[in-house]
């Protein structure tokens, strides 16, 4: 199972942001999940690929929702 999120950002710098605010995310292993983030200008890819749909489906929730708070964190400071 896979799914890919592409996401366009207003700037380079916000992209850069949601990059290193997930970064660490990343580098933990959630259970039966591999994620990749990549970041190319203003651009984020993130790539999960999961054994089943349910991890997927888990992996895919946390990430989008820290993307959100991120920006939210963002918009508010």
């Amino acid at each position: 199972m896979k799914a890919n999120f592409i996401f366009y950002f207003d700037s380079e710098n916000e992209a850069e942001i949601i990059f290193n605010s997930l970064n660490p995310e990343s580098k933990n292993k959630i259970p039966k999940t591999n994620v990749k983030i990549f970041v190319d200008k203003n651009k984020l890819e993130l790539n999960i690929e999961s054994k089943d749909i349910s991890s997927l489906r888990a992996a895919s929730n946390s990430y989008l929702r820290w993307i959100n708070t991120a920006l939210n964190v963002k918009k508010s400071v």
